[in-house]
């Protein structure tokens, strides 16, 4: 759900307002951003909204407007990419461990070795989660989000696969989770009490030697004695893109015998334990598509609050659909596309909503990814290139330069 339409200072735009706007009135009671960077030299894409000083405040208010207009919650979503960072962007981007990135064939991507970070690194860090997560409170949002799954940098230090440090940040759950312990602190104390706070977490990595589903369930209880309002599972990462539903390595002590995956969405099958476990509401995210499937996960007991994504994408009404009855099975426009068409299909159905279109289904799997690499690659340039002007703005200020 990343939707990439910021613009080259990484503000929010009208089009994001339009995206937002539109999902207001969908039916859905919270809506969740994509990822909303605390440091802009750590982006998981170059149209990231970043909250890292104190520009771009009368944009976000506009959004917190736009996306809470039809009465819906509306969190934005606070992430640190960690080493999941083209070098495009970073070419010495931080991380718990200096572990490099295990690319899944067919992505083209290049990603450079991280930098394992410093205590100071660790502690600035922490302090831009509550920058970031204040500046959210002030520009109106109902509440904050943060990431801590899918290979981003609180995962990265859950997980021992990419977390190898021998100090007080690494080896036990505990040490390893004390990173999101900190950040939770940090953010509440910014927000205040009455702020809802929740977090995206992993269910499992789904990878031999990552975070597990036991360790989540461990997890959970030490996260029962926080504030936090809302805990969100999903799984995988960009190592193993679950996400997507699909498993490009050994899964670890976490796979399910096929005979065993007999339900939609895809972590259901370890959330009854987890929701066991937690205190707080649990919200389960990852390709619910029938009203049959969500209703007998709440009668089960297997969470609290059903997450969608892509139907959001695909009709922009399905919540109102699904709470009405008009809607018994979503629209599944990526059981037609080919694995690596998925993603850039749906993001160029986000740029259609944010430029007041409706979605276009018939767009076809090979078109999307040549119309996603052209826009990537514009957002991209412009990003680079008014990085460059800032930079030798900023060696002209001091002195360095001269005209």
């Amino acid at each position: 759900m990343s939707e990439g339409l910021a613009d080259a200072n990484n503000h929010s735009t009208p089009a994001l307002e339009a995206l937002y706007g539109r999902w207001s009135v969908s039916g859905a009671g919270l809506l969740l951003s994509g990822n909303v960077q605390v440091d802009r030299w750590h982006l998981e894409r170059p149209g990231n909204i970043v909250i890292d000083d104190e520009s771009g405040l009368r944009q976000l208010r506009a959004l917190a407007k736009a996306g809470t207009a039809g009465g819906a919650h509306f969190w934005l979503q606070l992430s640190h990419t960690g080493r999941q960072v083209v070098s495009e962007i970073n070419p010495s981007p931080l991380a718990p461990s200096s572990v490099e990135i295990e690319l899944p064939p067919g992505i083209n991507l290049i990603f450079a070795p991280p930098r394992e970070m410093t205590e100071a690194d660790i502690e600035k860090v922490i302090q831009q989660f509550a920058f970031a997560a204040r500046q959210t409170r002030t520009a109106g949002f109902t509440g904050v989000h943060l990431h801590a799954a899918h290979g981003y940098l609180l995962s990265q230090f859950l997980s021992p696969r990419s977390n190898r440090r021998t100090d007080r940040w690494g080896g036990s759950l505990e040490n390893r989770a004390r990173l999101l312990f900190e950040v939770i602190a940090a953010v509440r104390e910014a927000v205040g009490k009455d702020f809802p706070l929740g977090i995206k977490l992993n269910a499992s990595d789904f990878q031999k030697g990552g975070f597990t589903n036991a360790e989540c369930i461990e997890l959970v209880g030490m996260l029962n004695h926080t504030s936090l309002d809302l805990l969100e599972l999903s799984g995988g990462s960009l190592e193993q893109p679950k996400p997507v539903g699909l498993a490009v390595k050994d899964e670890g002590q976490d796979a399910l015998p096929e005979r065993t995956i007999k339900r939609q969405a895809y972590f259901i099958e370890f959330a009854g334990a987890v929701r066991a476990a937690a205190q707080m509401p649990v919200m389960v995210t990852g390709n619910f598509r029938s009203v049959a499937g969500m209703v007998a996960a709440l009668d089960n007991g297997e969470l609290d609050v059903v997450g969608i994504g892509r139907p959001m994408i695909a009709n922009p009404l399905t919540p109102a659909g699904l709470l009405s009855g008009e809607i018994e099975e979503t629209i599944t426009p990526e059981t037609s596309l080919a694995v690596f068409y998925i993603l850039p299909w749906f993001y160029m159905q986000i740029v259609r909503l944010g430029d007041g279109l409706d979605p276009d289904l018939s767009l076809g799997g090979p078109e999307a990814a040549a119309k996603f690499q052209e826009t990537e690659q514009r957002i991209m340039t412009d990003l680079l290139e008014r990085r460059s002007r800032d930079v030798a703005s900023d060696r002209f200020a001091e002195g360095l330069v001269t005209q």
